[in-house]
């Protein structure tokens, strides 16, 4: 049995999977934009060329605007009329974090590999970090090439390592080397030297 990225990836998603997201309101929409600006219903309006009370019954769902409304509203607030319609990014906050100690990651054994998934308890990841610790000493051990989605890095962590891609000859690789690669190659890692190498592996989610 290979190491089968496309498990870690399923779990790393799996850990963080994002529910539909619920039907804007113009109204709501358009009174963030307005306090992301720091401006009054006046100073807001006045911006638009609308009258307050026209504003303040927009933001309130009072009245469905016109599209000429909606285009002074977005010329006013600097932004393009489908932007008015664009939900903002509610997880662009400053504060994501998870920290690992040593030899607590969430571990996935296989013949070929001891995987130890990192930032596994942080959702809605982007990229996918995991140390492992090479066993393979020969492609004959791996049923075939190991593809998948993503680009991928590595990096040698200790001893020495050879990267077997499919479409370039097999490169040496010491502590300190690092490669990145599109991982629908086919690509696989043995080690080398007389110990199991270790390495850091980060697969993009997305």
């Amino acid at each position: 049995m290979s190491r089968d990225p496309r498990t870690l990836i399923r779990i790393a998603r799996e850990s963080g999977q994002e529910h539909s997201a619920e039907p804007l309101d113009l109204g709501v929409r358009v009174r963030e934009l307005r306090k992301e600006r720091d401006w009054t219903l006046e100073q807001a309006a006045k911006q638009a060329g609308l009258a307050r009370s026209t504003l303040s019954k927009i933001e309130n769902g009072q009245m469905s605007p016109t599209y000429e409304a909606l285009k002074k509203l977005a010329v006013g607030l600097g932004i393009s009329v489908p932007q008015l319609f664009t939900p903002p990014k509610r997880e662009q906050v400053s504060g994501r974090m998870v920290h690992v100690k040593d030899g607590e990651g969430l571990r996935q054994v296989t013949t070929t590999y001891e995987h130890e998934l990192l930032a596994e308890t942080l959702t809605r990841k982007k990229m996918l970090p995991y140390r492992a610790r090479v066993r393979a000493r020969s492609m004959d051990e791996f049923d075939g090439w190991v593809r998948h989605d993503g680009e991928e890095f590595l990096y040698v962590l200790t001893g020495v390592v050879t990267l077997y891609t499919e479409f370039y000859e097999p490169i040496e690789m010491r502590r300190g080397d690092s490669a990145y690669y599109d991982a629908s190659m086919g690509h696989n890692v043995v080690s080398v030297s007389a110990e199991d190498a270790t390495i850091l592996w980060v697969t993009s989610l997305g």
